[in-house]
Parts: C-alpha cells; structure tokens; sequence
C-alpha cells in the first residue's frame, strides 16, 4: 500500500535513459525504468514524470561553446521531448497508459501542457510525461520539475540519479563521505549541495514538497523508496537540527 506519498513526481535526468552508452537512448535501459514507474503505479501511487535531454543535448554547455543560450536550451527541451517519446513507447509495451504533454506545442506527437487534464489522467490511472522543460529557456528541468509537481498537487518529487542519497562531499570521489538521511531546504541552498539547481529547491521549500533523492540506476528501488524501504536522502523541512 502507498505510504506517505500517494501522488508523487519522478524526475530523470536524460542520462538515465543512456544505460553504459556516452550518448543518446538505450532500448534496454528505458524498458528497465518503464518497468520501475509500472512497479510504482501497480502499487497505488500516482505518478508523473519530468525526464531531462542531456543524453541528446544540453542547452548550458552548448551556450558555453557559443550557442545563443536561449536558442541552445529550446533545443535542450526539444532533446527532453525525444526522450519523453521514447518513455512513452516504452511504458506502453508493459501495458501502462502514458500520455505525454509538451509544453512547447506539437500536436503531432504529443498533448499541449494542460494542467487540469493532466490531472485527470493522473485520478484515471495514466502515467503523465511533462517535456519540454517549462516551455521557457534558462530554466532547467529541474525547475520544470518542481513547477509541475507543484500544479500536480503532488505530495513528494522522487529524484532518480546514479547515487543513493544526497552526501557532505561526492562519493564517487571521497570514500569516507557522509550521506545525509533527511536534510533541510536551507541547508541544501546555503551549503550549496547540487541536489537540484537552487531555484527548483526553493520552489520545493515554498510549496512544502520534499525531495527524495535515490538510485534509479538499482533495479527495484522506486519500488522499495516509494514504500520507505531502501535508501535516500529526504530533503524538506525540518524540526531541530538540519542534517537530521
């Protein structure tokens, strides 16, 4: 059964849908993750989806190499759209309804962003992927993310990365880092700690949305986070110390 969170939002970076490739989309790993959200939605939960486009472009590193950087980030959030697609396609092979809203218009493949029927097929049991970004540029996704979960009225934002929680330094380089499980919005912002960029953290603080941070890359864990099993970092508001 749904524990705390029964209507949450789920966002991926483009590089989860990469599996061990340098660049573009993985067949096998995007019906991996498609098998996780269907786990989810078999569960009882609620879910939406916003899904990034660094696997195919990234609108800041391109502005850096002498983009236009509003012209570079709509082409990021044409990258997310591809993405979005191919999500879809893939939860639709396990029998899941998807339905994919652009925020960026293209009737030809997708639904124009509409907040209310995008709530609507959420009560109706259909799998929501926001593309797109939020339709403007120097905005990331993940400010796309924390916007759209806040019009979702959703109860968490579950960010899927390579790591298991949020830590005092990276893992990847300091063996002896320290995971934090619960940390404060503040805290995340005043140390600036790269959970999400400063502004999605503040909107999440704002609307009171905590931001759950766990390993997408480990088979099975949507699943066992969802439920308050596995491991990850709950960053929200917190009583008494920040690092809980």
């Amino acid at each position: 059964m749904p524990g705390p969170f029964r209507r949450i939002l789920l966002k991926l970076s483009g590089e989860a849908l990469m599996g061990s490739g340098s660049f573009g989309i993985d067949p096998e790993t995007t019906a991996r993750l498609a098998a996780e959200v269907k786990r989810a939605r078999e569960a009882g939960f609620e879910l939406c989806l916003v899904v990034g486009g660094g696997n195919i472009f990234r609108g800041l590193a391109a502005a850096a190499k002498g983009f236009d950087r509003a012209t570079a980030d709509y082409m990021g959030m044409l990258a997310t759209v591809m993405n979005a697609l191919a999500l879809q396609n893939a939860l639709e092979k396990q029998g899941v309804d998807t339905r994919v809203q652009s925020a960026i218009p293209m009737a030809s493949v997708s639904e124009p962003y509409i907040r209310r029927r995008a709530v609507r097929h959420m009560e109706k049991g259909r799998i929501v992927i926001f593309a797109a970004g939020t339709g403007n540029p120097f905005f990331t996704t993940d400010t796309a993310a924390a916007l759209r979960a806040a019009e979702m009225g959703c109860d968490a934002l579950f960010k899927g990365t390579s790591v298991d929680g949020v830590y005092d330094s990276d893992p990847k380089t300091n063996p002896a880092a320290r995971r934090y499980p619960r940390i404060g919005f503040d805290r995340v912002l005043n140390d600036n700690l790269k959970v999400m960029d400063a502004a999605a953290v503040a909107l999440c603080r704002d609307n009171d949305i905590p931001i759950v941070v766990f390993n997408i890359r480990e088979e099975g864990n949507l699943a066992r986070v969802l439920v308050g099993e596995g491991t990850a970092t709950i960053v929200g508001p917190l009583q008494g110390t920040d690092n809980g």
